[in-house]
């Protein structure tokens, strides 16, 4: 039965101390308490019991209790708010961070963490206010630590005069609320995406106050508040409706009138400290430090003497920091409870707990075992937490193994105990549906309460609300990447490339419609209707700075281009579809189900499988059991657990008695697979070994011996691997690592060994969905999208080059016995910086590692630097090249603004994946210097440290060279002049002219075994050209960039319940739909149904509806069933339809057509016939 973690505090209020504790703090006269022997996560669970026996026991007599927990740094901190959240929910328990992203010195400030910030001050300035009142809880609780608490904070005056504060039914005047909101520094914009700004459209008023993780959507009903809802920011819908809201302008900016913190506390508050005396000597600390000459110089740069002198005055510590002394003055007047390991002073109570922290079993599941039942044997509870019902069962199939029970009755036989094998039979826990950081055990009570993550070994994360903040400056470099700005270079698959002239109406008939203008060569205009935007996108190259050539209308070079392109394309893809129709024909070996030993394998992941991994686990298996040949793409972004599918299938494999060889790019990479795969398989019947120029020929000799004879089970190595000299005994599983870096003549060898052995491809490259499509016809793909959980997301900061942001940052990685890499792209200055690096950091050993050493010696460098012989490893991008070092989780990119965005994401991909917290530095000139395009690309970045955001990114930014290989190297000189989107556009073209063409044969014969075979295949889209009104208007959707993005959206949906959330979205933002737009949505669902009937246009005038089908006579779709229901309709309703056939078209017309939602119902009659 699972058990919610809520109920804990209520077990854990019956502990005696619990009432102690809470009848000292009722005690006026106790000012210093000491709680002794709090261990692990105890903390946290004790003041949420206690917290909830007030709140049960409120005589209406106590005040609210407010309480303050000053932990040692802010992971600490975050850990014990998430503990305190996890079971008291986040309302009544705040979090006071440090207003700065990184430490005070070096001031960059973070509007997230200011938000955290001023809704702490705003609820204790409410909590002042409101009194003991029917919905005011008995406590609130503060989280915070010495950082956060050093930072001088707004008076309470201050902010009572900077709140508004409004709630539903209250009558407002809008013009007078704008002007309100203005004056206090809200900033207006068409949508909001950052605290401090607000929108106006019609009667919804959007705005991001500083006091909430979210921002507020206010709806009028004339003068009178009608609905407050939250929303999000990244995709602007409504979340929780509010009763009042508080709207609180930035407050970090006032400089007069500051206090300490603990004014703003009411005199009965309690302070919880772990070491009085460290807080006091860490707040001195940072008052001395004061802020870094970096941090001036970012801010006095290019700015007016006056205001240097302005900037300098607001940056005087004294402005800003407490000191020591105040700061030991301020907190004398509380009541402290401490709960470190001793006290300071003399404390007039002591509370003595009896409390022993979770023991480590390091995934050894016997020891496990054998201590639980110990635990039970004494008569103890056991409360098992856990993040996910996954995770409970899969502890409950490790208890009911019949391998773990055998190893317990051996045990027992031994033990005269009878009584103890009946309870040693099953070990009994209950489950918890949700985790704390540390688990512990209470002799007290007789309970344990243990944490899956720390059975298993794994890695535990914390969130704050602040994550939330932080989206919408993410959001907003996504939308402003994707934007399309006037004066900005497109391509239309038509007509080339062009200059985007914006959105504009334009006449057509007797009504308007929206369209796009480009401009070309000699000052030619293409209007583009929105219905066909699917045919422009931005153009995108490398970066060579040079702006292309907008192209000549009429004169037949872009079509020449395209026709090269596609006679390129379709050669390959024309072997592609034989090699996969041979494939079909082949027979390949069906592996067995799964053993009992391949349970086990998985079941000691260190992560947990996302959901995209164990589909990719699942498909693989069920290819390799099946007996056509695998041939599987496995995608994933860096570090989603590509290699973990890999390992699973190789041990298959070889549990069934057939070899694997895995072949990667590089000979780093082989000993490192090697070193993984090892450590995965460490205590199962297999063997794995690695052939690379890294062994010696005698290694080499003995290694190909033993794999003739069949010893070996699995082979890593390099393109050695598919040698003459290498022999097989009886291969069954071939795994290629990152294709994409493999030249063409390996890709030859492997096509003659691959034709009936099992293939698994592995790429970190992501690939677009449309080219997916297009290769789909000839190999099957797995995408793993969902970043692992419990991996720490990559701490981003933007810095200035300098020695101190690198030496704090090599210090810092060193004291927690770690690695950094620092990356810099030119060769020249390396000697240069490991000078640097040596004078500020003496201790560090530093290694220098780039691509024109010979590569024996780099290869020993990066092995070296595995093996921990190096403390930094200063390289050239090289590092983004797979290595894969867990105990390296600092990176430092010099010169940042150099590198496109998925070389960065790729680079930072390479820390963070282990336990720990890492930390990437991009070092580039400041921002004032920056192009806007670099900066956007930093921010970008810095935002995005979530992992998993490298779809998003790459998408944005697909590298050309990226792409470039995934068909042949010679297909990157076309992207160049296509741009990539187009190049993808003209790939479908080119696969669907060959389905007309070339391929006519497969599909008449399919269609003549009665297979059901829709328009699609033969149709790339269907275009629409009308003369109705449809649109939305400016009225509704201000801003035209923000109309595009949603035509765009409305283009790329693909059924109707996609439609319907669309629709449901746009209400929700912008009020009722209006008639115009509502013609445009149906648009949708026309062109589906008419491209599955096989349509490539149809039009929309008079009256009529014409619908022109396939262009090619010859195409196998006249033979198909989508033709033939066009055949009956046209023969049931001869009075309205006709066929005609004109310039080598086929045309059906339909008169009495008023309205999209008339096609729309003739096109559905006609698929239903």
């Amino acid at each position: 039965m699972l058990m919610e973690i809520r109920e804990i505090s209520n077990i854990y209020s019956a502990l005696p101390q619990c009432g102690a504790f809470l009848k000292a703090v009722n005690d006026e006269s106790v000012k210093h308490l000491f709680l002794k022997g709090m261990v692990a996560s105890s903390a946290p669970v004790f003041f949420a019991a206690a917290a909830s026996r007030t709140e049960n026991d409120k005589k209406g007599t106590q005040k609210p209790l407010t309480t303050v927990f000053i932990l040692q740094d802010n992971d600490e901190a975050g850990y014990f708010y998430h503990d305190l959240t996890q079971i008291l929910g986040t309302d009544n328990v705040l979090f006071f961070p440090s207003s700065y992203r990184r430490a005070v010195k070096y001031g960059q400030r973070d509007a997230a963490n200011e938000i955290l910030r001023t809704e702490t001050l705003s609820r204790l300035s409410a909590a002042h206010t409101a009194g003991k009142g029917k919905d005011n809880p008995g406590f609130l609780y503060v989280v915070t630590c010495p950082e956060a608490l050093s930072e001088l904070v707004v008076s309470k005056r201050n902010l009572d005069e900077r709140t508004i504060s409004i709630g539903v039914g209250d009558i407002v005047n809008l013009t007078d609320l704008g002007r309100k909101m203005r004056s206090l520094g809200f900033e207006e914009v068409d949508y909001v995406y950052e605290p401090g700004q607000f929108a106006m459209r019609g009667s919804i008023v959007d705005v991001y106050s500083y006091s909430s993780e979210l921002p507020f959507r206010i709806d009028f009903f004339g003068d009178e508040v009608d609905t407050i809802r939250t929303f999000e920011v990244a995709d602007q819908l409504s979340k929780d409706s509010k009763e009042r809201v508080q709207i609180v302008p930035e407050l970090a900016q006032t400089v007069t009138d500051k206090q300490p913190f603990t004014a703003m506390l009411p005199e009965d508050a309690i302070l919880v400290i772990k070491d009085r005396l460290y807080l006091c000597s860490a707040i001195e600390q940072i008052y001395d430090n004061g802020f870094s000459k970096q941090a001036f110089t970012e801010r006095l740069e290019g700015v007016t003497e006056m205001e240097q002198e302005q900037i300098m005055r607001k940056m005087r510590k004294e402005n800003n920091l407490v000191s020591g002394v105040e700061f030991r003055k301020a907190i004398s007047g509380f009541r402290f409870v401490e709960m470190g390991a001793h006290p300071s002073g003399t404390p007039q109570t002591t509370i003595t707990f009896n409390i022993s922290p979770q023991p480590l079993f390091h995934k050894n599941f016997e020891l496990l075992a054998q201590t639980l039942e110990d635990f039970l044997l004494q008569g103890y509870r056991l409360y098992i937490l856990a993040d996910s019902e996954k995770q409970t069962r899969r502890l409950k199939e490790i208890f009911e193994s019949d391998e773990l029970r055998a190893v317990r009755n051996a045990r027992h036989q031994k033990s005269p105990n009878s009584e103890a094998l009946s309870i040693a039979d099953n070990i009994t826990f209950t489950p918890v549906d949700h985790t704390l950081h540390e688990g512990f055990a209470d002799a007290d009570l007789r309970l344990c309460f243990f944490t899956d993550h720390q059975i298993f070994d794994r890695f535990h994360k914390y969130n704050l609300k602040s994550d939330a903040a932080r989206t919408g400056k993410m959001a907003l470099t996504m939308k402003e990447l994707q934007e399309m700005e006037p004066g900005d270079f497109i391509v239309h698959v038509d007509f080339g490339i062009g200059k985007f002239g914006g959105l504009l109406r334009v006449p057509v008939g007797d009504s308007y419609q929206e369209a796009i203008r480009i401009y070309y060569q000699h000052g030619d205009i293409v209007d583009v209707s929105i219905h066909s935007l699917y045919k422009i996108s931005k153009y995108r190259r490398a970066d060579t700075g040079e702006p292309p050539r907008l192209s000549a209308l009429g004169t037949g070079a872009w079509d020449r281009l395209k026709e090269r392109t596609k006679k390129r394309i379709k050669d390959i893809a024309r072997d592609l579809i034989k090699l996969y129709s041979k494939l079909r024909h082949e027979k390949g070996f069906s592996f067995s189900a799964d053993s009992y030993l391949q349970h086990e394998l998985e079941a000691s992941f260190l992560y947990e499988d996302t959901p995209d991994q164990s589909k990719a686990t699942q498909d693989v298996k069920h290819d390799m059991e099946s007996n056509r040949p695998m041939d599987r793409l496995v995608c994933g972004d860096v570090g989603f657990g590509k290699t973990e599918v890999a390992i699973r299938a190789a041990f298959k494999a070889a549990t069934d008695g057939k070899q694997v060889a895995v072949l990667v790019p590089t000979t780093v990479l082989a000993f490192q697979h090697y070193k993984t795969f090892l450590s995965r398989l460490k205590e199962m019947p297999v063997r794995v070994d690695y052939l690379s120029r890294a062994r010696t020929a005698k290694q080499t000799r003995e290694v190909l011996a033993d794999l003739k004879e069949g010893k070996i089970d699995i082979l890593i190595g390099t393109h050695k691997l598919i040698g003459k000299s290498v022999e097989w005994h009886d291969l069954g599983l071939l795994i290629i690592d990152e294709e994409q870096k493999f030249g063409v003549a390996t890709k030859e060898k492997l096509r003659k060994l691959k034709t009936n052995v099992d293939t698994l491809t592995m790429s970190a490259t992501p690939i677009p969905r449309t080219l997916q499509f297009s290769l789909m016809g000839a190999r099957d793909m797995s995408i793993i999208r969902t970043p692992p959980p419990n991996r720490y997301p990559v701490q981003t900061e933007l810095g200035v080059y300098g020695h101190e942001i690198i030496a704090d940052a090599i210090n810092f990685e060193m004291s927690r016995n770690g690695q950094v890499y620092f990356v810099n792209d030119r060769i020249s200055n390396l000697p240069e910086i490991a000078a640097l690096i040596h004078k500020y950091v003496p201790d560090a050993r530093v290694a220098i590692g780039h691509g024109q050493m010979n590569p024996e010696e780099l290869e020993k460098i990066l092995i070296g630097f595995m093996d921990y012989d190096y403390d930094v490893l200063l390289s050239t991008s090289i590092v983004e090249n797979g290595i894969d070092i867990s105990n390296a989780n600092t990176i430092i990119i010099n010169d940042a603004h150099r590198f496109g965005l998925s070389d960065l994401h790729q680079m930072r991909g390479r820390v963070g994946r282990s336990n720990r917290k890492a930390f990437c530095y991009l070092l580039a000139p400041p921002k004032s210097v920056l192009t806007p395009e670099a900066r956007r690309r930093l921010e970008a970045l810095e935002n995005f440290s979530e992992l998993g955001s490298g779809f998003n990114l790459a998408m944005q930014d697909l590298d050309i060279r990226g792409a470039g290989n995934l068909l042949g190297a010679e297909q990157s000189g076309f992207m160049e002049d296509l741009g990539y989107e187009t190049y993808q556009k003209i790939l479908n073209q080119a696969v669907t002219e060959l389905k007309n063409e070339e391929f006519q044969d497969i599909y008449a014969e399919e269609i003549a075994q009665g297979k059901e075979i829709s328009g699609d295949e033969f149709v790339e889209d269907c275009a629409l050209e009308s003369d109705l009104e449809m649109y939305f208007p400016e009225t509704y959707v201000p801003g035209s960039a923000e109309r595009m993005f949603l035509y765009r959206e409305l283009d790329n949906i693909s059924d109707d319940d996609q439609l319907d959330a669309y629709r449901k979205r746009l209400e929700d933002r912008f009020g009722k739909m209006p008639k115009e737009g509502e013609q445009l949505l149906l648009v949708v669902p026309l062109r589906r149904i008419g491209k599955k009937l096989g349509c490539e246009k149809i039009i929309l005038k008079q009256g009529r509806m014409q619908m022109q089908f396939v262009s090619n006579p010859e195409s196998a779709y006249y033979k198909s069933q989508a033709f033939g229901r066009a055949l009956n309709y046209i023969s049931s309703h001869t009075r309205r339809c006709n066929l005609k056939e004109a310039r080598g078209h086929r045309f059906m017309i339909v008169t009495g057509i008023t309205s999209v939602g008339d096609a729309l119902e003739v096109l559905k009659e006609i698929d239903n016939m």
